[in-house]
């Protein structure tokens, strides 16, 4: 007879008291697993967690209260799940995962890596130390009423970077408010902007810097000393955006002023941002103003031009006096329609509305210049903004507890029962909300999990400097964080270190000086990942405008199966114990700050290729014509014709 232990066997429930696992990320998804785990049973847990707590997390991380706002999100974490099970042995990590000091050896310390992150490159990384660990990883994600789980296992399932991701749609808030990077940065910006100044106001559309950035302040007491400070009311009342706009009669140049003037220079007051960073550079509504009479004249028949000239005027890109002419003449007729629907009244942003598609344009714009960004016509505008998708609570804990359900089979030593679960926002046909599907073999063509990675990259190598490769393309393109770089010349040259100071004085010459030619070949390693990759180098002298590089095939062809004589000579990420087929599990991610999606219509739960982004993990669910698909789709059928005891990846709705 089996012994039960609640509702576990007795042999399961004694390894989960005694097994370690590590938990990364402890925001909407983290949280509800953290509780998730104490609760089943769970005894040794790490976690860590970069970020600290923001009033925004507040209605869906169920861990933190208001008075945990400034506070490290792990510590707090910790504290709360301890008072579910106060015997559990939790230990909590204020810092970022990518840390050196977190390296192969500590990841292997664990059973089992469950992923509940915000970013791809962190996603990245842990996929990477998993690997080179031979540990189990949990990948998840949700978007909306949309999720995912899957497992990742080394050498038996795809990794997480086996297939090429999209570009990343989804940004953490402290990005959004103090750190753009990107012109996306800034059009997700505009429209809370738009939303704060005229629309519903949301504390997760925040536009004003972020006082609790985890980058802006290490020291975790510094920062909740900053956060409580600027909850406190003092001398001070604090008023939100839109009721401040109100009392200076939406006036266009103080309000211009305000955002892009005064926030700019406080954000100059959070002086460990811009150490590695180019420092914002505020805008003077005077200043880009300030002209002689005669000048006035001219610039002002220029402004017009510039903002309604003749031809495809949409496609024109305006200088930032014209941009901040566009603000105020858009705010002007905003304010307007405001008023003339009466008092609390909301205006909705729709990017067919030329009010509202106008002032996303000029406030975006007026951003990117503060921040050195090449600046976007309307029309690119227009085209980059698209719906904003919210976290949802119910979607997290979803997520969360089928995290926890693959676990239990990973270390039940099922690993064959384990499948990737997609929660969809309507039942399918079948009438089901969780559809699972089997895991996907590793893909033959990866440049992270292949036997011997390898890359060919297209760019120009008289352009191309030693720093843009080290940051664009190895760091950036293909997530390494610290990599040493050797040309294979016959004569082992060392054309990047990864120890400070000593290939510096290569970062500003071009790969050309190098003898690198077209055919060239590097070798970049990353010992902290233990990952090598071989980057073939095609040169092309004229690459299109405005781009530097290019992925050919954005994957390495597939090449033949090696030989026997050569598998020994194949160069595995990880040791080479660890380059059998091992039990690497796949986990989930969580961006829930913004998601944004291309299109006005939400996306199908059940089409082909539907990627939720937070998790970076593409549906596959293609058509029935194609092969993969239907043997997908075979397997399916044959497990929901069985018994419905065994059926219990899925549930149905009546």
């Amino acid at each position: 007879m089996v012994q039960l232990v609640g509702a576990l066997r007795k042999e399961l429930a004694d390894s989960l008291s005694t097994c370690r696992v590590l938990v990364v990320g402890a925001g909407g998804i983290g949280c509800e697993l953290l509780k998730n785990l104490v609760l089943t049973g769970f005894k040794n847990i790490e976690v860590i967690d970069l970020d600290t707590i923001d009033v925004s997390n507040l209605n869906r991380q169920f861990l933190f209260q208001k008075k945990h706002v400034g506070k490290s999100k792990a510590q707090v974490a910790k504290e709360s799940v301890l008072k579910f099970c106060p015997t559990a042995n939790i230990t909590a990590y204020h810092d970022s995962i990518m840390n050196p000091d977190y390296n192969v050896e500590f990841f292997r310390n664990f059973m089992l890596v469950m992923n509940a992150l915000d970013n791809r490159a962190a996603r990245n990384h842990v996929n990477r130390m998993c690997l080179a660990a031979d540990i189990p990883l949990i990948e998840s994600g949700t978007a909306g009423y949309l999720g995912q789980v899957t497992v990742i296992k080394k050498g038996l399932t795809e990794c997480y970077e086996c297939q090429p991701k999209p570009t990343q749609k989804t940004f953490p808030g402290c990005t959004i408010r103090n750190t753009p990077s990107e012109p996306i940065h800034c059009i997700v910006w505009a429209k809370y902007l738009f939303n704060q100044l005229f629309g519903e106001e949301d504390a997760d559309q925040e536009v004003s810097p972020d006082t609790a950035d985890p980058e802006a302040a290490w020291n975790p007491e510094e920062t909740a000393a900053r956060a409580t400070a600027s909850d406190q009311d003092g001398d001070i009342k604090r008023v939100s955006t839109k009721e401040w706009a109100r009392s200076t009669g939406y006036d266009p140049v103080k309000l211009f002023n305000k955002l892009f003037k005064d926030d700019i220079m406080y954000l100059l007051t959070m002086d460990k941002l811009w150490r590695k960073r180019k420092a914002p550079l505020p805008l003077d509504w005077a200043e880009i103003h300030q002209l002689s009479e005669f000048g006035i004249l001219q610039r002002a028949a220029l402004d017009v031009e510039e903002v309604s000239g003749s031809g495809l005027k949409d496609q024109q890109v305006l200088s930032a006096r014209g941009y901040a002419q566009l603000f105020s003449r858009s705010v002007e007729t905003l304010r307007s329609q405001l008023a003339e629907k009466g008092d609390g009244a909301e205006l909705v942003w729709d990017k067919d509305d030329p009010p509202a598609m106008d002032f996303v344009t000029a406030a975006a714009n007026l951003r990117m210049h503060v921040f050195s960004m090449n600046m976007k016509s309307r029309f690119d505008v227009k085209s980059m903004a698209g719906n904003i998708i919210p976290a949802i609570a119910t979607t997290n804990a979803v997520i969360a507890g089928l995290i926890v359900l693959e676990a239990l089979k990973i270390l039940s030593g099922d690993l064959e029962q384990c499948r990737t679960i997609f929660l969809n926002k309507q039942p399918n046909p079948r009438k089901k909300l969780l559809v699972p599907c089997a895991l996907d073999p590793p893909n033959a063509s990866c440049y992270v999990c292949a036997s011997k990675p390898e890359v060919t990259v297209k760019l120009s190598v008289h352009k191309t400097l030693v720093q843009g490769l080290q940051d664009k393309i190895l760091k950036e393109k293909f997530g390494m964080v610290a990599p040493d770089v050797q040309i294979e010349d016959g004569k082992g040259t060392i054309l990047i270190s990864s120890e400070e100071g000593e290939t510096e004085a290569n970062n500003s010459k071009f790969l050309s000086e190098f003898g690198i030619r077209n055919g060239s070949r590097l070798q970049a390693d990353d010992f902290l990942q233990d990952y090598t990759l071989f980057v073939n180098i095609l040169h092309c002298e004229d690459m299109e405008k405005d781009v530097e590089f290019e992925v050919v095939g954005d994957a390495p062809e597939k090449a033949p199966a090696p030989s026997a004589q050569e598998e020994g000579k194949s160069v595995a990420n990880g040791n080479k114990d660890s380059a059998q087929p091992s039990t690497s599990s796949k986990a989930a991610a969580e961006q829930d700050d913004v998601l944004i999606v291309d299109s006005d219509e939400e996306p199908s739960s059940s089409n082909m290729d539907v990627s939720t982004e937070t998790g970076g993990l593409k549906r596959k669910l293609h058509d029935a014509e194609t092969g993969e698909t239907a043997s997908k789709r075979k397997r399916l059928d044959q497990q929901q014709q069985q018994p419905a005891d065994n059926d219990d990846d899925i549930i149905a709705l009546d």
